[in-house]
């Protein structure tokens, strides 16, 4: 068996491309993963093995047709992980995220189409929902975005729907909550704030700290995304959550206790626009079709991270110097 997987040297598809050549997923010991990755910032040949026998790198974009043709063809299934994912930059610069999620999104479906590719996962957000007051989204809510970025995602995620309606493409989507763990980029909210505090420096929390996350450890995620990929319906939306809510400002606190740094070391700074105050996701769908429970405890998995960020600091300092350089 062979399976494409789009940004697989990013955060959450290295995680998951590491899971399986690692024979992490019964009945998938022996597949063979194709990785296509462009290398931006966020993307980092460094999240995968140097040399493996089940593996074959190559650095291109996803809006490459031609490249997409080759890669797609003789592929069984294709994971698509590839997308700008930070907020805040999609507020500064929204194009790009229109390009690489959107059309290549697009982009990559017809090359499946081409291809007669048996099954493929598009891999989205819960932030298409928008901000949910009270109790949880479904796969029915409306999408409400509220970035250009999560714009992005909720018209990728029309897209594949599309091409299962109009050809038959037999594609599922995944919409996950907050994400987790090592080897994500020091851009985002959980490793700034690591490797600030082991730095001595101070973690910025917009506005009054409030705004309500729902966090899953990436290694629960990526679980959940072959979930979909062996067991998901044709056309289908899942959700996948945690269970576990969180204040910005109290992840914060947590945070600053685990690096042994104290709690004036957090500092409240103006909020961005359009911050969302709360997100949930509703997953009984989830759990009623292909059953789950995620393993890792928020508690726990927040320690374990912090301390592989302790232990890594070779991997991130360069990220970390890169992005203040950008």
């Amino acid at each position: 068996m062979r399976i494409l997987v789009t940004g697989g040297a990013g955060f959450i598809g290295s995680h998951y491309v590491r899971t399986m050549l690692d024979g992490g997923y019964r009945d998938f010991e022996d597949v063979h993963v194709t990785v296509l990755d462009q290398l931006t910032y966020a993307g980092n040949r460094e999240n995968l093995p140097g040399a493996h026998p089940r593996l074959t790198f190559v650095a291109g974009n996803v809006l490459d047709r031609g490249l997409l043709g080759e890669l797609v063809d003789g592929q069984d299934a294709v994971v698509h992980f590839a997308a700008e994912t930070h907020v805040d930059r999609s507020i500064a610069t929204a194009a790009e995220f229109v390009r690489t999620n959107v059309e290549g999104t697009q982009a990559l479906l017809d090359a499946c189409l081409a291809a007669g590719v048996e099954r493929v996962v598009h891999v989205s957000t819960d932030e298409v929902y928008g901000p949910v007051a009270q109790g949880a989204s479904t796969e029915l809510s409306p999408l409400l975005p509220s970035s250009p970025y999560a714009a992005s995602k909720a018209a990728s995620d029309l897209v594949a729907l599309s091409y299962h309606r109009t050809h038959r493409l037999n594609v599922s989507i995944t919409r996950c909550c907050n994400n987790y763990g090592p080897y994500q980029h020091p851009e985002k909210f959980i490793p700034r704030a690591v490797t600030n505090l082991l730095e001595g420096r101070p973690v910025p929390v917009y506005g009054d700290g409030r705004q309500v996350r729902e966090w899953l450890h990436v290694a629960d995620h990526s679980r959940a995304v072959h979930r979909v990929l062996t067991g998901g319906r044709a056309g289908e939306v899942y959700n996948i959550g945690a269970g576990t809510h969180a204040p910005n400002l109290a992840v914060a606190r947590r945070l600053a206790q685990l690096c042994g740094a104290e709690p004036d070391m957090i500092r409240h700074v103006a909020d961005r626009k359009g911050h969302d105050r709360r997100y949930a996701l509703d997953q009984g769908k989830f759990e009623r079709e292909l059953g789950r429970e995620p393993r890792v405890p928020f508690g726990e998995g927040l320690a374990e991270t912090v301390a592989w960020y302790q232990d890594n600091p070779q991997w991130w300092k360069p990220i970390a110097r890169q992005s203040e350089r950008a």
